[in-house]
């Protein structure tokens, strides 16, 4: 079965097309820090550039696995959104996989801390270990991160945009972070079709972790 792979939980865009036959492409739209994430322009362009090169169309896509969170609440949106239109029209199967989940997947022989900046002042973090989850997905202050990691044990890596940003906080409570200039920092899409094919799949709804911030106002003003 030919797997369309998305994830649009961070800036980035990614997407990765896997062939019956082994065959695997990755695709991405990478933004600079503090630019807007260009989802919406990139996310099909890409995924036709990748069924161009496969020799496909759009009607042999088996199955769509898409990145659920947590992350950005309009990234997932689109992602989502997009993820089930391509299943819709074109008769696919629709799984969900978990974004932190993807970011782990490439790292093997010790545990890893997916570390995502959720903005706000927060962090989204999860811990794995060779696909076993020893940490769930959740939403914490930056003080925070350090200690949850070490669900891993001590010799666990963060990775991870947010890894990146809180760097310090982070190596100040004893956990590695991967160099900066890893592609562990980045969700790859090609984990997605990985763990999608590998039992990992999960419904395709978005997992948030907290309310967004028009909800958030909303809230505030019921108060």
């Amino acid at each position: 079965m030919n797997t369309l792979g998305l994830d649009t939980a961070t800036s980035s865009t990614a997407v990765a097309l896997a062939r019956a036959d082994g065959w695997l492409r990755e695709a991405r739209d990478d933004v600079a820090p503090g630019d807007r994430p260009a989802h919406t322009q990139r996310l099909l362009a890409l995924v036709v550039e990748l069924l161009e090169a496969a020799g496909i169309g759009w009607a042999q896509i088996g199955q769509v696995a898409v990145g659920v969170g947590p992350g950005g609440y309009t990234g997932l949106r689109i992602g989502l959104a997009s993820a089930h239109g391509i299943a819709l029209a074109h008769g696919a199967q629709l799984v969900g996989v978990g974004t932190l989940r993807a970011l782990a997947e490439p790292v093997a022989g010790r545990s890893v801390a997916g570390v995502l900046d959720a903005r706000r002042g927060e962090a989204f973090i999860a811990v794995y270990r060779e696909g076993e989850e020893l940490l769930s997905p959740r939403v914490c202050r930056p003080p925070e991160i350090a200690g949850l990691a070490l669900a891993g044990g001590p010799h666990t890596l963060a990775i991870g945009d947010g890894a990146l940003r809180f760097r310090e906080l982070i190596e100040l409570g004893g956990i590695a972070v991967a160099p900066a200039g890893s592609h562990l920092h980045a969700v790859s899409a090609g984990a997605i079709c990985r763990l999608a094919a590998g039992g990992h799949a999960v419904a395709a709804v978005p997992d948030y972790q907290r309310l967004a911030d028009a909800e958030l106002a909303l809230d505030a003003r019921a108060r």
